[in-house]
């Protein structure tokens, strides 16, 4: 399977450490207020089970929708591009929220967590296969905290299938989140998982990148 080759290395990681009309008017609202929804969001489809956080773009700004409440707490926007052989990464924000989720979400969240409010390091990332075969990469195979927290490929809990296969050409966004339990935050270090072609076979070694709040 093309995929196995990938997973295998992310699994190595454990070793190693539909919006309603009435949420969408929402949102708008909020960006009127909070700020402009930067150009890359575009195309973008609104993630299911978190609360948009587009249009926040300073630490204290919140936004609320049908999909629960989010409150900023600090963010960095300066996008950065990263060439792991055939694939550029770029990293186009990196967040930290308080997110509490409405209560029809609790049941998603609880394979996460048990508390009912938590905050969330979440990324906004585009990956680009700028080769002509077929490539298979994970943009955040593990992410480390300075407060001393690890988390691994699969606490995502955006799910927007970004890790696999990324066809030649083609180009994927989307966003990337975790739970963490301490929000003292200041920088954190993500490892991208090793790149592999279509053959199962590693051409690229994985790469990490340091990111400041």
């Amino acid at each position: 399977m093309k995929k196995q080759a990938i997973y295998v290395f992310l699994a190595s990681a454990l070793l190693l450490a539909g919006c309603s009309d009435k949420g969408e008017t929402q949102i708008a609202e909020a960006a009127a207020t909070n700020g402009e929804v930067p150009a890359y969001y575009e195309g973008h489809v609104e993630n299911p089970q978190v609360t948009g956080d587009q249009s926040l773009l300073k630490a204290g700004q919140s936004i609320r929708d049908d999909k629960g409440e989010i409150v900023l707490n600090a963010s960095n926007s300066e996008s950065g591009t990263h060439q792991i052989g055939g694939i550029e990464l770029t990293l186009r924000e990196a967040k930290l929220f308080h997110y509490k989720p409405s209560y029809g979400l609790i049941d998603f969240y609880h394979s996460y967590t048990h508390d009912t409010d938590f905050h969330v390091v979440k990324f906004f990332v585009e990956i680009k296969n700028t080769t002509e075969k077929p490539l298979n990469f994970a943009p955040v195979a593990l992410l480390e905290t300075s407060a001393g927290e690890t988390k691994l490929w699969e606490d995502d809990i955006y799910l927007e299938e970004l890790n696999g296969e990324v066809a030649p050409g083609e180009t994927k966004k989307g966003s990337i989140g975790f739970i963490v339990e301490n929000p003292d935050i200041d920088a954190i270090t993500i490892t991208t998982s090793d790149l592999f072609d279509e053959d199962e076979k590693k051409i690229q070694a994985a790469e990490k990148i340091e990111i400041a709040f």
